[in-house]
C-alpha cells in the first residue's frame, strides 16, 4: 500500500491515543481465557477421605492456603473451563507450579464441589477475575492416585468390581451406568475408545478428572508379562491418549495430569518411558500447521487476537508518528525503519511494533518447542492481556512493554529456555528485586519512564534465545524497540549506559549488548552463598558468638548443644542459646518463640538424664526467627565472598574483581556482626506467677552488643540481683521461709534462693552474705556458727557485725529469739536492744520470751481476740488483702501467738449450678485441701 494512503492531518504526540483506545482484543484474549491446544502440563494430588481435616474440609484448606498468582490462574482457568467458558482442557501441574502441586489439585478439588467462593479464605481474589458475585461451580469429579491404586488387585465399590483406571474413572464420574459403557474394556484390560469415553464426558459433564502419580503406577506393570486386572503398560498409555482426546473434544471436562520432571520421581527404565509416552501424549498437537510466511504469520496473530473493529484514524496517527521520528533522527535508527515499508508494516501489525514480531518470529518461534505460530498467539495473548488488565498507556505494543515482571508472561517466555534464565531476569531485567528496577527507582527522570526496565526487556527479548550467529542487539534496534514518539530518546541512552555499567548479565561488544548465563563475580557468591550446607552456617555463627566479649562476673555458656553441657552449679548462669533451629528453619516470630521457649525449658528442667536443681540461676539470651533469617542470609554472603577470596587463582581473578572482593568481603563482615546483635534480642527469663513457671521475653533493644543489653535489663529490672538488701531479705523469710522455725540453716536456705524461681534470683552467694552480713548488724537477725545440742546457739551474734560463712551448721535466727539468748546471758544489756524497722516486725517496747519472763510484766488481761466479717464477693482480694495486713500482721509479729483462719464461702443460686460448674469447683477444692465442702439441694 502506498503512503498518501495514510491521513496526513498532523497529531501532535500529546493527542495520540494509546494502542487499548484503538482497538480492542478478542473477549477470550483480555480476560484471560485464551487456549491452546499444547498446555505445560505439571503436578498435583488429591487428597483422600482419610486425609486429615486441614485438607479434607473445603473451608479450612482454603483457610490455611496462601493463593498465589500461579494459583488463583490456575483456579480461575478451570472455573471458565467447566462452566464452558473457555480455558484448557488439559492442564499438567509441574513440581514447581504455583508453589505446591497438591494444593493446587485440591484446590480445584474442592472448589469444583459448589463451594460459594465469596465464602471461603481468599474467594475475593477469584471472584474478582471471575467477575461473578455468587460464583460456584459443581462438577462430577474423578480421582485417580496411581500410588495408592494396586495393579493387582481389583478395587471394591458398593455395586461393582472395577480393574482398570478407566473403569475406575467411569464408575467415579457416572457410577455404574458409566462404568457399564466401559465394563468390558475394564474386564479385558484393554482401553476404551475415545467416542466411549467422549460420550460419558459429555452426558455427565461438567466433569473434572484427577490423575497423580500415575509414573509410580505405570513403573509397576512396565515390563510385566503376567496378565493383571489393571491392564497391561501398552493398554495404561493407549488409555492416556484416548482421555486426553476426548476431553480435548468435550465441551466442559477438565483433566488434570501429573508428569514428574526428576529422576527421583521418574526412577528406572518403566518409569523413564512412562514419562516420555506421557509427556507426549499430554503435549500432543492435534492441528497440523503449514509453512508460513513471516508476514502470514504476523497478520494471523494480530486477527486471532484482536478484533476488526478499530478506530482508523486514531492508529493512522500513531504509526505516522513513529515514522516520523525514525525519519528524523536516522542517526538513531535503524535505516529501514524511515522506509515507506516499514510505515506499512507496522499499520499491518499494528497494535503490535514490528520490531516485537520481528524477535518472536525470527528468534524466539525458531526455538525447538515454541511452535512458532502457535507459541506466538499463546505468548502475545499472555502480553497482551496483562497489559490490558494493569492499563498499559504505550501508543503500540513495544519488545520493551512485555511485562516480565508478571509470573504469568514471565513463565510462558522462560518455558522456552534453559533454567537458568529464571534468575537472570529476577536479578537484572524485571521485577521490584531487578538492577533494572532499582536503578529506576534510584533515578527519577529514569524511573518516570521506566527507562532501565524497558531497556533491560528489549536487550533480553532480542539476545535470550541466543540463536543469531551475531551475539546481541545493536543499540540502534534497542532504541527501535523501546522509543515512542512522545519520549525522549536520550533518556533511553541514559539507560542503557546505566545499566552496562551496573548489571550482572548483561554484555557489550562494541555496540551490541545482550544478556548472557554466565556469572560475574556478584553471581559466583550468590551461587556459593546458597550451596553452602546449613551446618557451615551455623558453624560461623558459633565462632563468632564465642568470640564476641562476654561480660564480667557471670557465667556464660555459648551455644551448648545440650543440657548436659550446663553444669548444675549455685552461681547465675547466662546461656546464650545455639541458633540452629532458627538459622535452619524459617519461622515466623510466633513459631521461633515457641521453639526458643521449648528449648529454654529443656535447659531449665534437666541436665542431661538428670533434673536440674539450681533451675533459679538459669538465663538466657535467645535469637529472635525473622532476624535470624536475616542474618543467615548475611552469614551465607560472608562465606561466600570468603571463599572467592580463598580461591582468587583458581577463578582467574583480575585486578579490579579482586578489589571488589576485598570490598565486598568487609560489607559482609560488617553487615554480620550487625545481624548477630539484631538476632540474638531476646532475654529469656523463668518467672513464678501462681504455681506455674513461665519463660517471660524481654526484647532487648539498643545498638550495644546484646549482652550489655542483656545485662543492662537484668539490672534495672532487679531480675539478677548481686547485692541483696537486708529488707528484701527480710520479706523474703517472712513470704516464703520463716513459719514457725527459730532459726533456718544458711546454706539451706541459699539452696532455696537457687532453687525456687520464686525467690529472688542472686549472681552467687556473696549476695545473700551481703544481706545477712547487713540484717545482722542492723538487728534484724541473729547469726550463729551452729545450734547446740541444748538448742542454745553458738557464736551468736546480733546487732553488731558478724562473719557470715556459709558452713554446713551456720544459722540466721530470728530476732526476738537471739535477744533473748543474749540478754539472758546479759541482762543489763536489755535496754540496750535495737528497734525493728521492717520485716518481721515487733513494736518498739516488745520484748524477747526471756525478758517476758525476767524483766518486771505488764499486766495482761486481754489473752484472746476474735472478730468476724463479711467480704464482698467482687472485692475479695482487695478486701482480704486489708483483713491480712491491717489485722492479721499485726498478731503474727509475736513468735509465741497462736492465730487461726478460717474462711467460710456460702453461694446460692435460685437456678442451680450445672454439673461442670460443680465438678471444677469440688476439684478446685479438694485441691486446695478444704477440711468440709459440698453442694446442697437447698
Amino acid at each position: 500500500m502506498m503512503e498518501s494512503s495514510f491521513n496526513e492531518e498532523r497529531v501532535m504526540p500529546d493527542q495520540l491515543l494509546p494502542w487499548r483506545k484503538v482497538i480492542q482484543p478478542h473477549l477470550e484474549v483480555y480476560s484471560g481465557r485464551y487456549s491452546k491446544d499444547k498446555f505445560a502440563a505439571d503436578l498435583a494430588a488429591v487428597m483422600s477421605g482419610e486425609a486429615q481435616n486441614e485438607y479434607r474440609d473445603p473451608y479450612e484448606f482454603f483457610r490455611r492456603t496462601y493463593l498465589t498468582e500461579g494459583l488463583i490462574n490456575l483456579l480461575v482457568m478451570g472455573y471458565n473451563r467447566l462452566r464452558g467458558l473457555g480455558g484448557n482442557p488439559v492442564v499438567q501441574l509441574q513440581t514447581n507450579f504455583g508453589g505446591g502441586k497438591t494444593h493446587s489439585m485440591l484446590a480445584l478439588y474442592h472448589m469444583s464441589d459448589n463451594l460459594p467462593l465469596a465464602q471461603v479464605a481468599g474467594g475475593a481474589a477469584l471472584i474478582e477475575r471471575i467477575g461473578d458475585l455468587n460464583a460456584r461451580l459443581k462438577a462430577r469429579r474423578a480421582v485417580f492416585v496411581g500410588s495408592n491404586s494396586d495393579a493387582t488387585k481389583p478395587r471394591q465399590y458398593p455395586d461393582c468390581t472395577v480393574n482398570t483406571m478407566w473403569g475406575d474413572l467411569a464408575y467415579q464420574i457416572g457410577g455404574l451406568e458409566a462404568y457399564d459403557a466401559v465394563r468390558i474394556a475394564d474386564q479385558a484390560g484393554v482401553s476404551p475408545g475415545a467416542e466411549t469415553m467422549l460420550e460419558i464426558l459429555e452426558r455427565h459433564s461438567p466433569v473434572l478428572i484427577i490423575i497423580d502419580e500415575l509414573i509410580a503406577y505405570a513403573r509397576n506393570i512396565y515390563g510385566n508379562n503376567e496378565k493383571l486386572p489393571s491392564g497391561s503398560f501398552d493398554s495404561v498409555m493407549t488409555f492416556m491418549q484416548v482421555l486426553t482426546e476426548a476431553v480435548k473434544r468435550s465441551s466442559r471436562s477438565l483433566l488434570l495430569i501429573s508428569i514428574p520432571d526428576s529422576n527421583i520421581e521418574i526412577g528406572g527404565e518403566g518409569g523413564r518411558s512412562a514419562q516420555q509416552m506421557l509427556a507426549k501424549i499430554v503435549g500432543r498437537v492435534e492441528s497440523v500447521w503449514k509453512p508460513i510466511t513471516p508476514y502470514e504469520s504476523f497478520a494471523i496473530v494480530r486477527r486471532r487476537l484482536f478484533t476488526e473493529q478499530v478506530d482508523e484514524k486514531a492508529r493512522d496517527a500513531v504509526i505516522r508518528a513513529f515514522h516520523n521520528i525514525y525519519k528524523q533522527n536516522k542517526s538513531e535508527f535503524p535505516l529501514d525503519a524511515s522506509n515507506s515499508d516499514y510505515l506499512e508494516l507496522m499499520r499491518q501489525t499494528y497494535p503490535i511494533h514490528p520490531e516485537l514480531m520481528t524477535r518472536l518470529y525470527e528468534h524466539w518461534a525458531t526455538l525447538e518447542n515454541f511452535q512458532r505460530t502457535r507459541g506466538l498467539l499463546s505468548l502475545m495473548a499472555a502480553v497482551i492481556h496483562q497489559l490490558w488488565q494493569s492499563g498499559n498507556q504505550d501508543l503500540m505494543i513495544m519488545p520493551s512493554s512485555v511485562p516480565l515482571d508478571d509470573a504469568h508472561v514471565r513463565d510462558e517466555l522462560l518455558g522456552y529456555l534453559p533454567d537458568n534464565w529464571g534468575p537472570i531476569v529476577d536479578s537484572d531485567v524485571d521485577g521490584d528485586k531487578s538492577k533494572a528496577y532499582q536503578i529506576d527507582r534510584e533515578v527519577q527522570m529514569l524511573g518516570n519512564e521506566q527507562a532501565c526496565r524497558r531497556v533491560a526487556r528489549a536487550i533480553f527479548m532480542a539476545s535470550a534465545p541466543a540463536t543469531q550467529q551475531q551475539r546481541g542487539i545493536d543499540e540502534k534496534r534497542i532504541r527501535l524497540a523501546v522509543v515512542q514518539p512522545n519520549k525522549s530518546v536520550s533518556i533511553f541512552n541514559d539507560a542503557l549506559h546505566r545499566l552496562s555499567n551496573e548489571s550482572v548479565y548483561l554484555y557489550t561488544d562494541g555496540t551490541r549488548y545482550w544478556y548472557d548465563t554466565r556469572p560475574t563475580v556478584n553471581r559466583v557468591a550468590e551461587e556459593r552463598a546458597q550451596m553452602l550446607r546449613a551446618e557451615q552456617v551455623c558453624e560461623e555463627a558459633r565462632r563468632r558468638l564465642r568470640e564476641l566479649r562476654r561480660p564480667q562476673g557471670i557465667r556464660v555458656h555459648v551455644a551448648p548443644r545440650e543440657s548436659g553441657d550446663v553444669p548444675d552449679e549455685q552461681e547465675a548462669c547466662l546461656i546464650v542459646l545455639d541458633p540452629r533451629e532458627l538459622l535452619v528453619s524459617r519461622m515466623t516470630s510466633s513459631e521461633g518463640q515457641s521453639k526458643v521457649k521449648a528449648e529454654v525449658r529443656k535447659y531449665y528442667e534437666t541436665r542431661g538424664d538428670t533434673a536440674r536443681v539450681h533451675r533459679n540461676m538459669l538465663l538466657f539470651i535467645a535469637p529472635e526467627a525473622r532476624a535470624a533469617a536475616n542474618w543467615e542470609s548475611a552469614l551465607r554472603s560472608y562465606l561466600a565472598w570468603q571463599s572467592i577470596k580463598n580461591d582468587r587463582e583458581q577463578l582467574n581473578l583480575d585486578a579490579q574483581q579482586e578489589r571488589q572482593v576485598e570490598a565486598r568481603l568487609k560489607e559482609a563482615n560488617e553487615t554480620v556482626e550487625a545481624r548477630m546483635n539484631e538476632t540474638y534480642s531476646l532475654l529469656i527469663v523463668p518467672m513464678q506467677r501462681d504455681d506455674t513457671v513461665e519463660f517471660v521475653a524481654y526484647t532487648l533493644k539498643g545498638t550495644d552488643d546484646f549482652y550489655r543489653r542483656a545485662m543492662s535489663v537484668l539490672n534495672q529490672d532487679e531480675l539478677l540481683i548481686r547485692s541483696l538488701s537486708s529488707q528484701a531479705l527480710l520479706n523474703v523469710l517472712k513470704q516464703h521461709t520463716w513459719g514457725e522455725n527459730q532459726h533456718w540453716n544458711l546454706k539451706q536456705l541459699w539452696g532455696h534462693f537457687t532453687q525456687y524461681v520464686y525467690f529472688p534470683r542472686l549472681l552467687n552467694g556473696e549476695a545473700l552474705l551481703h544481706a545477712v552480713r547487713e540484717s545482722v548488724k542492723e538487728g534484724l537477725l541473729g547469726y550463729a556458727r551452729r545450734v547446740r545440742e541444748n538448742g542454745k546457739y553458738e557464736g551468736l551474734v546480733l546487732g553488731s557485725q558478724a562473719d557470715v560463712q556459709l558452713s554446713e551448721e551456720a544459722v540466721i535466727v530470728r530476732p526476738e529469739v537471739a535477744r533473748a539468748q543474749l540478754e539472758a546471758a546479759q541482762p543489763a544489756a536489755a535496754s540496750s536492744a535495737i528497734p525493728f524497722r521492717f520485716g518481721l516486725e515487733v513494736p518498739e517496747r516488745s520484748a524477747s520470751s526471756d525478758e517476758v519472763h525476767t524483766a518486771q510484766p505488764l499486766p495482761i488481761v486481754k489473752r484472746r481476740y476474735h472478730g468476724r466479717v463479711k467480704l464482698n464477693p467482687l472485692h475479695a482480694n482487695a478486701e482480704m488483702s486489708s483483713v491480712v495486713e491491717e489485722i492479721l500482721k499485726h498478731f503474727l509479729n509475736f513468735s509465741d501467738a497462736q492465730v487461726e483462719l478460717e474462711l467460710e464461702i456460702s453461694a446460692r443460686r435460685a437456678e442451680g449450678f450445672d454439673e461442670s460448674l460443680m465438678r471444677d469447683i469440688n476439684e478446685n477444692s479438694r485441691s486446695l485441701k478444704f477440711t468440709s465442702y459440698g453442694f446442697e439441694e437447698d
